[in-house]
């Protein structure tokens, strides 16, 4: 009898804990859109359409956490999503994680929102690994903002990733650059139910069945940053 409540009670313990992860998951593509949203809306800071319109991909990090004081770290969640050639859509997401360290002055603790735009096929090419290091592997700069920035996008094309956060907080000295992303397999597998690596989602197409709150994510992705439609 004993045994059987303890298998009872383990089998309660292993569905919460899933049910704990896939409520985090979902809030965490609700918040990427949400993110996204807020940006997009505020006067004279948003990214620029033009520019966002021929994203390749793009990477959403909500509440990147940062704190320090000489040497400082960072720790943040996020996700990525590939925009079709055919379709110019965004596709189903993968999920990452970012971390790193950095050296020199810098003082406080903040969270920041930070949205990466992937210009390039050699910017696609370090989304696409396993890991990759911003400012290494793949070059970043900060991206133009505001509506007088349209005419400056097209000149500035040549970047590999354009990158846009949103400070919460006061915190001095710290650059995205040696930013290691990583893509989160466990977080992959428990949402979709089979182990998939960022490139297996992004450009494999072995996601075959997304789930509703993923389907949310890729609808409010498009709208927000619909494809550039060449002039013929």
């Amino acid at each position: 009898m004993k045994k059987i409540v303890f298998i009872i009670f383990l089998l309660l313990f292993c569905s919460a804990s899933v049910q704990a992860e896939e409520n985090d998951t979902q809030k965490l593509l609700r918040d990427s859109v949400s993110v996204m949203e807020e940006i997009m809306s505020s006067p004279d800071q948003e990214i620029p359409s033009d520019l966002i319109s021929q994203a390749r991909a793009i990477l959403i990090f909500p509440t990147l956490v940062k704190a320090g004081f000489m040497l400082g770290g960072r720790y943040g969640e996020g996700v990525a999503s590939l925009r079709s050639k055919k379709t110019g859509k965004f596709g189903p997401p993968t999920f990452l994680v970012q971390s790193g360290l950095s050296f020199g002055f810098q003082a406080g603790a903040e969270a920041v929102d930070l949205i990466l735009l992937v210009m390039t096929e050699r910017g696609l090419e370090g989304l696409l690994e396993d890991k990759f290091t911003l400012g290494a592997d793949v070059a970043v700069s900060v991206g133009p903002v505001g509506r007088h920035a349209e005419a400056a996008a097209d000149v500035m094309m040549q970047g590999e990733v354009y990158s846009y956060s949103r400070s919460k907080g006061a915190f001095a000295g710290v650059s995205f650059k040696g930013t290691v992303i990583t893509t989160d397999e466990e977080v992959n597998k428990t949402y979709y139910g089979q182990p998939l690596k960022s490139k297996d989602i992004l450009l494999q197409g072995r996601v075959k069945k997304i789930p509703q709150s993923g389907k949310r994510f890729i609808k409010g992705l498009n709208m927000l940053a619909p494809a550039k439609i060449k002039k013929k």
